[in-house]
């Protein structure tokens, strides 16, 4: 019993590095120095029988033959072409030890150059006239960069398996494992990234589904055409700096070489975001646009099938059609935070024995997760599903934006201004990250049940509650404003410059770039509003009366605190309006952050607040000129976004229900004023403006049309210090 009581507790096995794979110059030597090619024969499927054989089209080809219950397989019957199986297969040919080649039957042939015992060349028989020109041998193309990862492979996908399963970590270390830190069990086999997590991989084939994606992208390629390719250009060009959740070099560097096994789902959703500057784009404005709804659904119903083979490319995927505003569904992010987890996006992948390329793809892409599931968080007004407690992944730095694939290797020369838009974007991105993690605090502080049952216990004292735990949010919030780098300011932008050689002389063309920086600032007006938007429903009740009910005997509210709130409130509002009619083409027509369209649709909910809870007529009067004028210049944005037509709609929907606002006291020589109906009637009069030109619109008082790091005021902390209310916890 003492012996068993002394046994040295259990230790996580040591584990091999990940090392690059053979340059391609090596792979030629022997079949030893390809692990990738080895790994991808150890999962291929099991050779077919004589009865499953490719059919003679596929087999030319060299396509995966897909039969159907007809016996007719699919890619004839896209290609409208008899499917034969008569042909007998080409013998192939191998390189021998010698240098020699032999092929299906084992029958050496002679190769020209070859020398003789004697030290004579070899040539092979025939008439003096002819000389045979030895059929050089097929290079040998180097393995994908994503078989070599763990979450993108080709024909395999892993499973995390987490510290509580019926598998210990420790017992796992006790197996034998090979040279790719792999080990046989019964549950498939199990592969250590590092001294403590282990997935088990499965080859996809063991998952049976009830379609095939052979045909999932001949549909696609049938929807899209010829214009693959050039919409690929497109997605690089204008989604991917902004939000860089592929490998860039690792998919074009199997789209270059012919290889279209591409996660179906994935393919269709980046066609769907480049879609978006079709009419943009002289080389595509002039053919029919390809049926946008027709690629979405083959989008979503195989990323459902994709779902049951747990991959890196199957969030891409969902993240992707998620940025699409109408697309935007709760449900769809609930699920990729499930296979995110799946996968162990979650963790910190730092020490992991992957590819560096796919650490830093890893990232990238847990914390636009990350990002996704908190802002539908916001919209939805729902729980976030990523807890603090269980998240790992460190934020990301510059180095994790590299889109190299080997170590060591020097990257193929991009475009200046493309390099620009590649830098900006990796700013925004980060800089997103950070007003994400802010924005996420509000929600918890402000919005969670335990805060709400909190605020309601308060009773009169919400308000001084909310605005004790309003002030350090509204720190770090102004703190993360002023820290902004420059190509973060709304008045940055990108110019290209060309010769026109039209015409001799003439001076050179400067073009604008496209701005991703207002889906940034908007976010960051959205956080604002969330914090005023809570203190604002804390405040005296009184004002808000309809046609029917007036509340009697309220809680009274200390008029100064009354005043500094509603104050800095309107503040805020007219900030968020001035940023909206300061928007233009370069700035709209870029990529937006998929909650963009409900931001929008905040700013006029919290307009709607403001007017509802006047104490006055005059200041009711106020907010709704103030939204008569908001509704129109979304108006104007939406020529250019049409996606921000969604926010118009809320806006009208708000103007509705205040129809039912009774009427305010008139105060301060203020004139009556109609609640509802008169924003209703302003709603009207300013579908009726004349259109002026775009970015001029005159916002009346109070907008002085200066930049919102200017106007901010944090009116809010002034509070703190009145009343003897010195910011300690109530």
């Amino acid at each position: 019993m003492a012996a068993v009581m002394a046994a040295p507790q259990l230790a996580p096995r040591p584990i091999a590095a990940w090392t690059a794979p053979v340059p391609f110059v090596n792979m030629l030597d022997t079949r030893d120095n390809r692990p990738a090619l080895k790994q991808l024969q150890q999962s291929a499927p099991a050779a077919r029988t004589r009865k499953e054989r490719p059919c003679d089209g596929c087999r030319k080809r060299k396509s995966k033959c897909v039969l159907q219950d007809s016996r007719r397989c699919v890619l004839c019957e896209f290609h409208k072409q008899e499917c034969t199986f008569v042909e007998k297969a080409q013998p192939r040919k191998r390189k021998l030890d010698d240098g020699s080649f032999a092929d299906g039957m084992g029958k050496k042939s002679p190769v020209a150059g070859q020398g003789g015992a004697d030290g004579t060349v070899e040539h092979s028989q025939g008439p003096p006239s002819t000389s045979r020109t030895p059929v050089a041998a097929a290079p040998v193309r180097k393995p994908f960069a994503v078989d070599e990862s763990l979450s993108l492979q080709r024909h395999r996908h892993c499973k995390l398996l987490g510290h509580t399963t019926s598998l210990d970590a420790s017992l796992i270390s006790l197996g034998k494992f090979n040279d790719k830190n792999e080990t046989e069990s019964r549950l498939g086999t199990l592969r250590q990234v590092n001294g403590t997590e282990y997935f088990s991989t499965h080859d996809d084939a063991d998952v049976p589904i009830p379609d095939d994606e052979a045909r999932a992208l001949a549909d696609i390629e049938l929807v899209v055409g010829q214009h693959g390719p050039a919409l690929i250009d497109i997605y690089f060009r204008n989604v991917h700096p902004s939000y860089p959740v592929i490998q860039k070099n690792a998919f074009l560097d199997r789209h270059r070489h012919g290889d279209r096994q591409f996660n179906p789902p994935l393919l269709a959703a980046m066609y769907l975001l480049a879609l978006s500057w079709w009419d943009s784009d002289p080389n595509l404005s002039s053919f029919p646009k390809p049926d946008m709804v027709r690629l979405e659904y083959i989008a979503i119903s195989s990323l459902t099938v994709a779902m049951q083979r747990p991959k890196m490319s199957a969030v891409q995927a969902g993240l992707l059609l998620l940025q699409r505003a109408k697309s935007s569904t709760w449900t769809l992010t609930v699920q990729l935070v499930a296979l995110t987890q799946d996968i162990g996006l979650h963790l910190d992948c730092t020490d992991w024995s992957i590819p560096p390329w796919e650490r830093r793809l890893r990232k990238r892409l847990a914390w636009a997760l990350y990002m996704q599931d908190k802002w539908s968080a916001l919209m939805h007004g729902r729980p976030s599903h990523i807890n603090a407690v269980d998240w790992a992944v460190p934020a990301p730095t510059d180095e994790d934006f590299d889109e190299s694939i080997l170590p060591m290797s020097t990257s193929t020369p991009e475009d200046p201004a493309l390099d620009a838009l590649m830098s900006k974007g990796r700013t925004l991105f980060m800089q997103m990250i950070t007003l994400t993690s802010i924005m996420a605090d509000v929600c918890e502080t402000f919005y969670s049940q335990t805060a709400k049952a909190e605020f309601l216990r308060a009773g009169q004292y919400a308000t001084q509650l909310v605005l004790n735990r309003a002030k350090p949010v509204q720190i770090r919030l102004k703190d993360w404003f002023a820290r902004l780098p420059p190509e973060c300011k709304m008045d940055h932008h990108t110019t290209t410059t060309s010769t026109n050689t039209s015409t001799t002389g003439s001076p050179p063309i400067t073009t604008r770039q496209l701005s991703s920086t207002g889906y940034l600032h908007l976010a960051y007006f959205a956080t604002e509003i969330t914090i005023h938007r809570r203190i604002i429903q804390t405040l005296d009740p009184s004002p808000l009366t309809t046609n029917t009910t007036t509340i009697t005997n309220p809680p009274k509210t200390d008029p100064y605190l009354l005043y500094i709130c509603r104050s800095a409130a309107k503040t805020r509002l007219i900030s968020a309006m001035d940023f909206v009619n300061r928007l233009h083409p370069h700035h709209l027509e870029a990529f937006w952050f998929f909650p963009s369209a409900a931001n929008f649709a905040l700013i006029g909910t919290f307009g709607a607040l403001l007017m509802a809870s006047s104490p006055g007529a005059e200041e009711a009067g106020f907010y709704a000129r103030r939204l008569g004028e908001l509704r129109w210049s979304l108006g104007v944005c939406a020529r250019r976004a049409g996606w921000i037509g969604g926010a118009v709609g809320g806006l009208e929907a708000c103007g509705e229900m205040l129809g039912g606002l009774g009427e305010k006291p008139s105060g301060g020589g203020g004139g009556g004023c109609g609640g509802g109906e008169e924003l209703q009637g302003s709603l009207a009069s300013e579908k009726r403006k004349v259109a002026q030109p775009f970015g001029q619109i005159d916002m009346g008082e109070g907008l002085d049309g200066e930049d919102e790091d200017e106007s901010v005021d944090y009116g809010v902390g002034e509070v703190m210090e009145i009343d003897g209310w010195d910011g300690e916890d109530a």
